[in-house]
């Protein structure tokens, strides 16, 4: 199979972007592996189902030179993915696909092998609880998988037979004893994360490292039994030689505060060490050297109501006798003080390839370390406008592997030349969107100073004669930056419709280094809103834009943004705000983290910066957008702005009950909206009230929603 194009309806509008049902038929790729020979890639690519309700992944098998047509390797209606290879070139995937061998067992994540060899896949693990994600040792016969446990259970027989009885007994209930208790859009326990080695069964000799092969019954050694809820969100590394197991560790304060060590697993014993723990600081382990010595790990400052955190790379030498401490990777005396995210190392041990988000991009950069060079040194590898994720690196050196994106296409698989920096799109499992539109990337002057980027989306047919309205967009975060694609966020959905979309990085973006960042922390009201203002200025001076015509929107972050920008100014037809901030003293000790939030403003700060306190000069239509099941910004913000719109704003219900204002309201939706005809709903919506507001139009509202 050469191509998966995607299942759309008959008509073909001008682009998918033109079209709901086309747009979300669009392939979604994600996640990239390669064999340790360098020979195969494997990624994931998600795809709609035929009743358009759900996403269904899969894995397709990329030719690394090119040549070769992307072929489809797994297929099934539950999906499958987190593809990791073995060192013998098996594929080791979750999927909840059910059992062929055991078609009556409740279908959960189990551990799938595909063989290097070619033949059906099979399941290797299957466990009442399921399966996480899969590590493999690049060199060893070593296999980890992540997997959660009920914290009273004693074994894998017990662990399943208390989960029965928890079924069986239609109980959901969870006694916590240490915060937090719920994370994003998951509710916390009764499970608790445990690494676990994957081994062969009672064939192998005692006292000897078990090996995974074709014939054994395979079983789970529980690395970490006393770990607690400690490995929640834990980043992980499994040296080169598959001996050790490097994590983060969530270690309890006092007064329900946190912070991340870094400890390392013996996976023959199981003992734990603790490598870095300090006060203010949290760590997490970065690829191992190829020798197994050293460990790049990421530190990351606590920050303060006035003190941004600093996000710094060090190596660690945890050779044979090394004692703790760190080597700096990328000091700042470099003057390179972006956030990187280390990727790999080079094969002969001589530099290390990051990411990090650079002025619009997220591009790969090489650290050369002091054993190949006269000091530390920074140099950017890709030069393009895109961002980069998932790198991988041939055996030989010589290439990278990579997914790349950026607001012109969206994530695909490529190939980039070491020396050079060229990247080379693979064959991949559908082609590029089509999409009408251009993209522009213009800047303001703040007040300050500071250059305030963005990029600008604009219709084919914008033009002085013809100029086109604008909608701003706020991205969340709010250490972030518009770089890459968004299938949640896309502007050329909006570009299709007529509208010109900015989408400007004001301060607290990442990007621009930790001064631009430090501009705007504690003071979310001052600098990045007159940031956005500066170049929203720059934008609607433009010929092509109308500036009669504009509105504002964001999520998270973008969201509280857009209420402030709400309460501070008319000069919006419109304003959306989805999954927003709204009461900063009620938003703080409610959130799913209130430990981190509480450190970045005191009392006095979060009220001097709540969009609350200005409702009653809110003259602008507000389209309030929340899902029930948000754990980072609770329903309950939502809850209170829809209240107070319609009680106090400019705009409040009248004695009939009517209002210019609106709540989308999605009861079994988190932070995000995922379920495809959700996401739908979402666009139609906000297209409906755009179109009322800002164009004086009718656009029907989506038939879903029963109106």
């Amino acid at each position: 199979m050469a191509n998966l194009e995607p299942v759309i309806p008959d008509e073909q509008p001008l682009t998918p972007f033109h079209d709901l049902d086309h747009y979300l038929s669009i392939p979604r790729v994600s996640g990239l592996a390669l064999s340790p020979d360098g020979s195969r890639l494997v990624t994931t690519v998600a795809t709609l189902n035929g009743k358009g309700t759900e996403f269904a992944s899969a894995l397709w098998e990329l030719d690394p030179a090119g040549q070769k047509q992307a072929r489809r390797i797994t297929r099934s209606a539950k999906g499958e993915a987190g593809a990791a290879f073995a060192a013998n070139g098996d594929v080791y995937f979750t999927s909840a696909r059910p059992d062929p061998e055991s078609p009556e067992d409740d279908p959960v994540k189990a551990l799938w092998l595909l063989p290097a060899d070619g033949g059906e896949a099979r399941v290797v693990l299957n466990r009442p609880g399921g399966v996480g994600p899969v590590l493999t040792a690049r060199n060893a016969d070593a296999t980890f998988v992540v997997a959660e446990v009920l914290s009273g259970s004693t074994d894998e027989d017990d662990d399943a037979e208390r989960r029965k009885s928890r079924k069986d007994n239609k109980v959901s209930a969870i006694l916590h004893s240490e915060y937090p208790v719920r994370y994003w859009d998951a509710d916390l326990g009764p499970g608790q994360p445990r690494i676990f080695a994957v081994e062969a069964g009672k064939e192998e000799e005692p006292g000897k490292p078990a090996t995974v092969d074709s014939t054994a019954p395979l079983v789970l050694r529980n690395l970490m039994k006393d770990a607690g809820p400690r490995l929640r969100e834990a980043e992980t590394a499994v040296s080169p030689d598959g001996r050790t197991i490097y994590t983060s560790y969530t270690r309890p304060l006092a007064k329900a505060d946190s912070r991340s060590s870094l400890v390392a697993v013996d996976v023959a014993s199981g003992t734990t060490t603790v490598l870095l723990d300090h006060e203010g600081m949290s760590y997490f382990p970065g690829p191992v050297s190829p020798d197994g010595n050293t460990v790049v790990v990421v530190s990351e400052s606590d920050s303060t109501p006035h003190q941004a955190p600093e996000i710094k790379l060090h190596l660690l030498d945890v050779s044979e006798g090394a004692g703790p401490g760190t080597a700096p990777l990328t000091p700042l005396a470099h003057d390179w003080d972006r956030w990187a995210r280390p990727a790999a190392w080079l094969p002969d041990g001589s530099a290390v390839l990051v990411t990090a988000d650079d002025d619009g991009a997220s591009p790969v950069f090489r650290i050369s370390l002091p054993a190949a060079a006269a000091e530390v040194s920074v140099s950017r590898v890709t030069h393009d406008a895109a961002a980069y994720t998932d790198v991988v690196i041939s055996p030989d050196g010589r290439h990278a592997y990579a997914l790349r994106s950026s607001y012109e296409f969206p994530p695909e698989a490529v190939r980039i030349d070491l020396q050079t920096g060229e990247a080379t799109r693979l064959p991949a499992p559908a082609q590029r969107p089509s999409r009408s539109g251009r993209l522009e990337r213009i800047a303001a002057t703040a007040a300050d100073g500071s250059r305030v980027p963005a990029y600008l989306a604009l219709p084919e047919d914008a033009s002085a004669e013809s100029p086109a309205p604008m909608l701003l967009w706020i991205h969340g975060g709010p250490l972030g930056s518009w770089n890459a694609w968004t299938w949640r966020w896309n502007p050329w959905l909006l570009t299709a419709q007529g509208y010109a979309v900015l989408l400007p990085d004001p301060a607290l973006s990442t990007g621009y280094g930790q001064n631009y960042i430090q501009r705007g922390w504690g003071a979310w009201g001052k600098a990045p809103f007159a940031d956005l203002m500066a170049v929203t200025d720059a934008a609607v001076g433009r010929a092509d834009i109308d500036a009669e015509r504009t509105a504002a929107m964001g999520g998270s972050f973008g969201g509280y943004m857009a209420n402030w920008v709400a309460g501070q100014t008319d000069r919006f037809k419109a304003i959306v705000t989805h999954a927003s901030l709204w009461a900063l003293d009620q938003f703080g000790p409610t959130t799913d983290a209130s430990q981190y939030w509480l450190k970045e403003m005191t009392e006095e700060m979060a009220m001097q910066n709540s969009p609350h306190l200005h409702v009653e000069k809110i003259s602008t239509p507000m389209l309030v957008i929340h899902g029930d099941k948000d754990y980072r910004v609770p329903i309950g913000e939502g809850l209170r702005l829809w209240y107070e719109l319609l009680s106090r704003s400019q705009l409040a219900a009248d004695q009939n009950g009517r209002t210019p204002h609106r709540f989308l309201y999605f009861p079994d939706e988190n932070h995000w909206v995922l379920q495809p005809q959700h996401a739908k709903v979402w666009y139609g919506v906000v297209e409906h009230f755009l179109a009322r507001n800002v164009l004086d139009k009718d656009v029907p509202l989506p038939a879903e929603l029963g109106l």
